[in-house]
C-alpha cells in the first residue's frame, strides 16, 4: 500500500500530461459537403486559422433517365411556379435548359429554399429585378429566416398569396427522393404538382488518405463535423460502421458536430452523436459557430505538469503506517477488517517502517502499543504531537526532494546552455571569416564595378535620348485614341444591332451598350456625352421591351401543323345513318268519335300523316355559307391541306425571324382558310382554329427595338470629328 500511492500519482500525472499533448495543435474541421462545394467555405475557415479536410458524404450524378427533366424544361409556359430545392438542382437543370434556351422566361417566378440557391440562380442570369425570385429570407421581419421548405411555402403564400395555387401547376426540380412535404401542400391548396429529378444523390468512399487523417483526429486532436444534410449523417454513420474501430466510434459520437438546420440535428441525435450544435443557414454562420468551437476547444486544454501539493501532501500521509497515533485511528476505523488476520496487519507495519525517516524510525515502537486501541496508553495529546511531526517530517523530506530535483534540473539546464553557446561561439567565428573571405572578393570586385559603371553610364545617357523619342512619339498617338475608342464602340454597336434583328437577343445588345457607354465614360471629349445620352435612351428601350416567349408560340404552330392531316373537309363531314320511321297505329273510329268526322275521313288523314312522317324522316338538310368547299374533290383536298401547312410553316418562319406584319397575314390566310374549307362544327378544326388565335394575341410584342438612336449619334460624332 506503501508502494501504490507514488506510482498511481505518476501515472495520473503521465496521463494528464500525454492528453494535454493529444489536444495540441491546430483545430480542424472536417468539411462533408459534396466534393467541388466546399472551396469558398474550405478557404473562410483557413484565412481564420483553422484547418480542414474534405470529406464528402454524398456525390452528386445525373440523373439515368432525364427524359422527365427535358420534358419539362421545354414546356415552362405550362407551369405558373418553378421550385428548386438546392443549389444542385438549380445548376443541373440549367446545364439541360441551355441546350434549349438562353434566356429564362422573365415572367415565371422561381422559388428556392435559401441564399445558396438565389447565388446559384444569378450565376444562370435568373436575379431581381428582371425575374422574380422568392425565397425565404423575406418572409420574416422579426426573427432570423429558417430555410426549410416550410418556410418557403410561408414566403409563397405572402407574396403571392393564399389562394395563387388553386387550378395552378407547379414545377419542383430536386434530387432522387427527398421531402413530399411542399409538393402535398401545394396539392391541398388546389395546385397541380410535377415533380422532377435533375440530379441523383450517392454514397462516396473516401480515400485512404482521408481515413487516415480521420483515424488520426479520433485519437484526441480537437476537431469538429460540419454536415449539411440528413442523408449526409446516414452515410457518415454508415461509413463508419464499415471503417472504424468500436472504440473509435465512439469517439466519433462523442466529436463535436454542426449543422445548419435543426432537422440534420434531430437526424444526428437519433444516430447516437451527443454534441450537435445548429448554427443557422449561411457560410457566415458555419464559420462564426466553428469559430466559436474552436475557442472553446483551446480554452478547454489546461497544462497537467505535475500533481497538485494537496495531492502530494495527502499521499504520503494514507501511506504512513509507521506511526503510532496513525495506525490507532486506523485500527479503530477498521476494526472489522483488521480482526480477522492481524499478522497481515503486522507485516504491514515492519514492512513500512523502512521508508520513514530517521528520527520517525528510532522512536520506540512496540507491537502492542502499535495496535492498542485504548486511549490509555497514550494521550491524546501525545498522539496529535505524533501526527503533526510525522506531516512535518514528511514536509520537509518532499520540500527537500524538490529542491535537489529542482537543482539538478537546472545544473542540467545550464550545462546545455553552456553547450550551446559554444556552438554559438563556433558559428559566429565561422560567419566571420566568411565575412572577412567576401569582403576580400568584394574589394577586388569594386574595380571592376567602376570600370562597369563607365559603360552603363554610356548607356544610360543613350536610353534618355531613346525615351525622350518614345515620349515624343506616344504624344503623337495619344491625339488618335478618341479615334481608337470611336473605332471600338462603332463596331460593338454595329454587331449587337445585328445579332438583335437576326436572333432577337436583348441581353446580348445591353452588354454591348453597357460595354460602349464604359468605354467613352474615359473618354474626356464632351461630344462623347451624346453618344453616351442615345446609348442610355437605347438601354431604357430595351430593358421597357416586353417578353415574349417564342419557344412557346413556335410549339403551338408546330401542333396546329400536325393536326391538319386530320381535320375534316367541309364536303367530307360525316352524315348521320337515316331510316324511315312509322307512326303508331291509331284506331280510326276512337279517332272518328273524337273529332266528329266520318271514318273514312279519319283515316285518311292519319295515312297521310304517316306518309309524311317517314318521308321527313329520311331527308336531312345542312346550311354551308360557301360552295366551294361542297366542289372540293377528294384530290384536291391533299391540296387545299398542303397549301395550309404551307402558310403555318410560313408564320413559324415569321414568328423565328421576328417579321410581325407577315406573322400576321400568314395567321389570318391560315385562319381563312380553315373557316372555308374544313368542316367548322368538327372538334379538331374549332382547337386549330384557337391556337392560331393564341398566337395571334402573343405576338404583339414581337417587333423589338432598335439601335438607332445610338447609330445616329455615333455617325454624327464621326462627321464632327
Amino acid at each position: 500500500m506503501g508502494a501504490g500511492g507514488p506510482s498511481s500519482g505518476s501515472a495520473a500525472s503521465g496521463s494528464a500530461s500525454s492528453h494535454g499533448s493529444r489536444a495540441s495543435g491546430p483545430f480542424t474541421v472536417v468539411i462533408t459537403r459534396p466534393a467541388g462545394q466546399s472551396q469558398a467555405l474550405a478557404a473562410q475557415l483557413e484565412a481564420r486559422g483553422l484547418r480542414t479536410l474534405e470529406f464528402p458524404l454524398i456525390t452528386i450524378e445525373p440523373v439515368r433517365d432525364d427524359a422527365p427533366l427535358r420534358e419539362a424544361l421545354g414546356a415552362l409556359d405550362r407551369y405558373a411556379l418553378v421550385v428548386f430545392v438546392s443549389p444542385n438542382a438549380v445548376d443541373r437543370a440549367f446545364a439541360y435548359y441551355g441546350t434549349i434556351s438562353s434566356i429564362w422566361p422573365h415572367a415565371l417566378p422561381v422559388a428556392v429554399v435559401g441564399p445558396a440557391s438565389v447565388a446559384a440562380l444569378a450565376r444562370h442570369g435568373v436575379a431581381a429585378p428582371a425575374h422574380r425570385v422568392i425565397s425565404p429570407a423575406g418572409a420574416a421581419d422579426e426573427e432570423p429566416a429558417r430555410f426549410d421548405s416550410e418556410s418557403l411555402y410561408t414566403a409563397l403564400e405572402k407574396t403571392l398569396g393564399a389562394d395563387a395555387f388553386a387550378g395552378k401547376r407547379v414545377l419542383i426540380v430536386r434530387g432522387d427522393g427527398g421531402r413530399e412535404w411542399l409538393a402535398d401542400r401545394l396539392r391541398e391548396a388546389g395546385a397541380e404538382v410535377e415533380a422532377v429529378a435533375a440530379y441523383r444523390r450517392v454514397v462516396p468512399e473516401p480515400p485512404i488518405g482521408a481515413w487516415e487523417t480521420v483515424h488520426a483526429l479520433l485519437e484526441g486532436a480537437p476537431h469538429a463535423w460540419l454536415v449539411t444534410s440528413s442523408e449526409g449523417v446516414r452515410n457518415l454513420d454508415e461509413l463508419a460502421r464499415e471503417h472504424l474501430t468500436a472504440g473509435e466510434i465512439v469517439e466519433l459520437r462523442h466529436a463535436p458536430l454542426v449543422a445548419p438546420h435543426g432537422r440534420i440535428a434531430e437526424t444526428a441525435r437519433g444516430l447516437g452523436f451527443d454534441r450537435i450544435t445548429v448554427s443557422g443557414a449561411g457560410d457566415e454562420r458555419i464559420v462564426e459557430t466553428l469559430l466559436g468551437l474552436a475557442g472553446s476547444a483551446v480554452s478547454s486544454v489546461a497544462p497537467a505538469d505535475a500533481p497538485s501539493a494537496a495531492q502530494l501532501a495527502a499521499q504520503p500521509v494514507q501511506n504512513n503506517p509507521a506511526s503510532p497515533p496513525a495506525q490507532s485511528r486506523m485500527t479503530d476505523s477498521n476494526d472489522s477488517s483488521r480482526v480477522p488476520n492481524p499478522g497481515a496487519a503486522s507485516q504491514g507495519n515492519s514492512g513500512s517502517q523502512g521508508t520513514q525517516p530517521a528520527a520517525a524510525s528510532a522512536r520506540p515502537a512496540s507491537p502492542s502499543s502499535s495496535y492498542s486501541p485504548s486511549p490509555y496508553t497514550q494521550p491524546a495529546n501525545a498522539r496529535r504531537g505524533g501526527a503533526g511531526t510525522a506531516i512535518l517530517w514528511l514536509v520537509v523530506v518532499l520540500v527537500a526532494a524538490g529542491a535537489g530535483a529542482g537543482g539538478y534540473a537546472l545544473n542540467r539546464k545550464l550545462d546545455r546552455v553552456d553547450a550551446a553557446l559554444v556552438q554559438r561561439q563556433q558559428a559566429a567565428d565561422q560567419q566571420s571569416a566568411a565575412l572577412r573571405a567576401r569582403a576580400d572578393e568584394a574589394m577586388a570586385s569594386a574595380q571592376q564595378i567602376d570600370k562597369q559603371m563607365s559603360l552603363l553610364e554610356g548607356k544610360i545617357a543613350d536610353a534618355q535620348t531613346s525615351q525622350q523619342a518614345l515620349a515624343q512619339q506616344y504624344a503623337d498617338l495619344a491625339k488618335n485614341r478618341d479615334d481608337w475608342t470611336l473605332a471600338e464602340v462603332g463596331q460593338m454597336l454595329s454587331s449587337a444591332s445585328e445579332q438583335l434583328q437576326l436572333t432577337g437577343n436583348t441581353q446580348l445588345a445591353l452588354f454591348a451598350l453597357q460595354s460602349a457607354d464604359t468605354r467613352l465614360a474615359a473618354s474626356d471629349s464632351p461630344q462623347a456625352l451624346a453618344v453616351r445620352k442615345a446609348i442610355a435612351q437605347d438601354v431604357d428601350k430595351l430593358k421597357a421591351a416586353p417578353s415574349t416567349d417564342l419557344a412557346g408560340l413556335a410549339i403551338k404552330l408546330d401542333t396546329a401543323l400536325a393536326a391538319v392531316d386530320t381535320l375534316p373537309l367541309a364536303g367530307e363531314a360525316i352524315v348521320a345513318h337515316t331510316k324511315p320511321e312509322a307512326a303508331a297505329p291509331v284506331d280510326v273510329a276512337k279517332t272518328a268519335a273524337a273529332t266528329g268526322e266520318p271514318r273514312w275521313r279519319a283515316w285518311l288523314d292519319t295515312f297521310v300523316s304517316g306518309i309524311g312522317k317517314q318521308l321527313t324522316s329520311l331527308v336531312q338538310v345542312r346550311r354551308i355559307d360557301n360552295a366551294d368547299a361542297m366542289l372540293v374533290s377528294p384530290d384536291q383536298g391533299y391540296f387545299v391541306r398542303e397549301n395550309l401547312k404551307l402558310r403555318l410553316l410560313s408564320a413559324r418562319l415569321s414568328l423565328l425571324s421576328r417579321n410581325e406584319t407577315t406573322l400576321k397575314s400568314d395567321l389570318a390566310a391560315a385562319d381563312t382558310a380553315l373557316g372555308r374549307y374544313f368542316d367548322s362544327a368538327s372538334k379538331e378544326t374549332q382547337n386549330v382554329r384557337d391556337l392560331l388565335k393564341q398566337v395571334d394575341a402573343g405576338s404583339g410584342a414581337v417587333t423589338l427595338p432598335t439601335l438607332d438612336e445610338s447609330l445616329k449619334a455615333l455617325q454624327q460624332y464621326r462627321s464632327r470629328g
